[in-house]
């Protein structure tokens, strides 16, 4: 075990991970409310959505930290989110500005626990968030790709590589991160499907908007995400709809680096359903702005291709155990770089990142 009080505050598990987050938010005096999860963990334990508030209910500014929107990646959030309740200089901060803090352990609790990017529905929960009273788009080059992408056998077969590669090389890298991660609602057993109903975690986050996001008039998000960019870095991906005058507010407070998937500056290929589109339905009195902080694991490449093992892995539970157990820890690995510099590195950033949103919240 080590002695670095920030690498203690990472987990190697869920059930781990909520113990230090429900630790830490107690001895900072908060009291946190669980929205617990209909289903059990993968070691049988409680799943929940953990929502812990600093700060009066009718504060005029209020500023989200999440984690876990994408199961597997909650590993890198929880020990963030860890760390900043134990930083007396970030409450004490917030405090004097007059910003409640809200910090969100687990928005897909689900996915935390087993491994998995996905909800327990096999959802993109930041792809879901869309209106399914309309008819929902078909992602054509997605379905192009999709028996490639996710073959009948794993290690994939040398021909769904080369209609991978075919595709690249006709339309682009950036096409194919297009086509594959954008979202898609006809292939419930794929990679990225943004389903066809709101799952738990969609409708959990919008009773928690509900509940503490009403009343405040200016209101900030920092969702914490892995596994795109170089290792270790943060990118400030702008996370709100695409309006100029917002995406200003965003690069005042949180730098010129602040990227977007509207303008082609971000690694993030341009997505829909994302779950910001919830605060502007429960919130609509406040000022929105908000990013993702999207931490760099290891190379796309491997990341996709984890991501692809695992969605083989879920669509055949017959697999072999020793299997099943490479491909969890290389769908963990891919989201979660368990060393101490890099867990330094995120936490600095986001700390940075946390400070900069109270000062443009209270401005």
């Amino acid at each position: 075990m080590s002695d670095d009080p920030i690498v203690q505050g990472f987990a190697q598990s869920y059930r781990e991970a909520r113990s230090e987050f429900l630790a830490a938010a107690d001895a900072a005096g908060v009291d946190v409310h669980a929205h617990r999860h209909p289903l059990l963990g993968v070691d049988g334990e409680e799943l929940a959505m953990d929502v812990g508030r600093i700060g009066a209910a009718d504060a005029p500014a209020l500023l989200i930290l999440s984690s876990a929107c994408h199961g597997v990646e909650g590993f890198c959030g929880s020990g963030i989110q860890v760390a900043l309740l134990r930083d007396a200089g970030v409450l004490d901060a917030a405090r004097h500005a007059g910003v409640a803090l809200l910090f969100v352990h687990g928005l897909n609790p689900w996915g935390f626990s087993w491994w998995r990017r996905t909800t327990q529905e096999n959802v993109d929960l930041n792809r879901n968030f869309v209106d399914f009273h309309a008819p929902l788009p078909v992602n054509d080059d997605y379905l192009e790709l999709a028996r490639a992408l996710v073959p009948a056998s794993w290690p994939p077969p040398a021909e769904a590589e080369r209609t991978i590669a075919d595709f690249v090389a006709r339309r682009g890298a950036m096409a194919f991160q297009t086509a594959v991660s954008s979202g898609q609602h006809d292939d419930p057993q794929g990679l990225f499907y943004a389903g066809r109903s709101p799952t738990w975690s969609h409708v959990t986050w919008r009773h928690v908007l509900q509940d503490h996001g009403r009343r405040c008039a200016r209101l900030a998000w920092i969702d914490l995400h892995t596994g795109l960019g170089p290792s270790g870095h943060g990118e400030r991906i702008f996370s709100a709809r695409d309006d100029a005058t917002t995406l200003a507010r965003a690069r005042a407070w949180w730098g010129e680096a602040v990227t977007s998937i509207y303008d082609g500056s971000s690694t993030s290929a341009r997505l829909s359903g994302m779950a910001f589109e919830a605060v502007y339905d429960e919130c609509p009195q406040a000022e929105y702005t908000g990013i993702a902080m999207e931490y760099g694991t290891l190379p796309l490449p491997e990341v996709m291709m984890a991501l692809r093992a695992d969605q083989w892995l879920e669509n055949h539970p017959e697999a072999p155990a020793a299997q099943r157990k490479e491909i969890k820890r290389a769908t963990r690995d891919a989201f979660y770089t368990d060393t101490p510099t890099w867990k330094h590195q995120v936490v600095e950033q986001a700390l940075e990142a946390t400070l900069q949103a109270i000062r443009g919240l209270s401005a």
